[in-house]
């Protein structure tokens, strides 16, 4: 869906982006992740040429972006800034309403898909009525998913969307993220600083560093197969927690020696061993549970590269 290739661009005569490319494929939730400074956002303002590249070529869908009109480009691209970037003169419904007013809906088909988008994201439709400063952080970044979704396109870019929200609002958007059926049809790209979140949301990511791509994967590539030392220090500090993210049952089964997991507890042989840690440790009564899955999931990472 979304190719850039060899992708350069110098500000100042300092390259901040470095001859890059990278996939992400249809459907697909791809991070660019790194420190400040390492490019990953200049990268994502590329794609939709809020910056112009000044080499390479990035194609969406196949067409080459710079063959088209800019408007065009942006129109087919839903976008959600850091700290929302909601308008603040605007009200909430003028907000959502800014790509359908440019599109020419009529009021109704903005109205009717307001509200779906509303439900959906758990916001109350009296908030429509009220300016960005009067909403939490957390009900501000959900307005700007919305206004970002309002327009059913086929890509989106997500550039730091919820770094200023708490550890908890934070957790809870990213469950609604995952779970949202707006966001499983979209090919999407998002820009973060947190290694958990970029396990928690990726499909696969491309660590970046000084303008260039160090090494792309999934989570579990990105841990157990490092391409160089850079890639194994960056994610050392989280690593055990990391692990148990990406780790699934499916992974652990034949070291498990319990046997309601899946019986009793219908859980998935999706499901990551994190997730269910944590709903085994929410029931007294299922502490064995807890115990077997935590020595089933080391004996699973012996046997990693690591």
């Amino acid at each position: 869906m979304i190719t850039v290739e060899s992708v350069s661009k110098s500000f100042n005569g300092k390259k901040a982006v470095d001859s890059i490319s990278f996939q992400a494929n249809d459907q697909e939730v791809l991070v660019l992740l790194g420190t400040s400074g390492c490019g990953k956002t200049t990268t994502l303002k590329m794609i939709n040429r809020l910056i112009e590249a000044d080499s390479g070529n990035i194609l969406i869908d196949g067409k080459n972006i710079q063959s088209q009109k800019v408007e065009d480009v942006r129109m087919g691209i839903g976008f959600v800034m850091q700290h929302s970037g909601l308008f603040p003169h605007y009200t909430i419904q003028q907000n959502i309403a800014v790509v359908p007013d440019l599109l020419k809906w009529s009021k109704k088909r903005t109205t009717e898909r307001t509200l779906e988008l509303l439900h959906k994201l758990h916001l109350s439709e009296e908030l429509l009525s009220r300016f960005p400063n009067e909403l939490s952080g957390g009900q501000q970044q959900r307005v700007g998913i919305a206004r970002a979704l309002i327009a059913t396109s086929p890509v989106l870019l997500m550039d730091e969307p919820f770094g200023a929200l708490d550890t908890i609002t934070k957790a809870d958007i990213h469950s609604e993220f995952k779970s949202l059926e707006e966001l499983k049809n979209k090919t999407i790209i998002l820009v973060t600083h947190d290694v958990q979140e970029a396990f928690d949301l990726g499909h696969k990511i491309c660590l970046m560093d000084k303008g260039k791509i160090i090494q792309t994967g999934t989570p579990k590539e990105m841990l157990y197969h490092p391409e160089n030392d850079f890639v194994k220090s960056f994610f050392a500090k989280n690593r055990l927690l990391l692990e148990y993210k990406v780790a699934t049952l499916k992974d652990v089964k034949s070291h498990f020696k319990g046997g309601r997991l899946y019986e009793d507890l219908q859980f998935s042989e999706n499901t990551v061993v994190w997730n269910a840690l944590q709903r085994l440790s929410a029931d007294y009564s299922l502490s064995e549970d807890y115990e077997d899955l935590v020595k089933a999931f080391n004996e699973y990472r012996k046997f990693q590269t690591i």
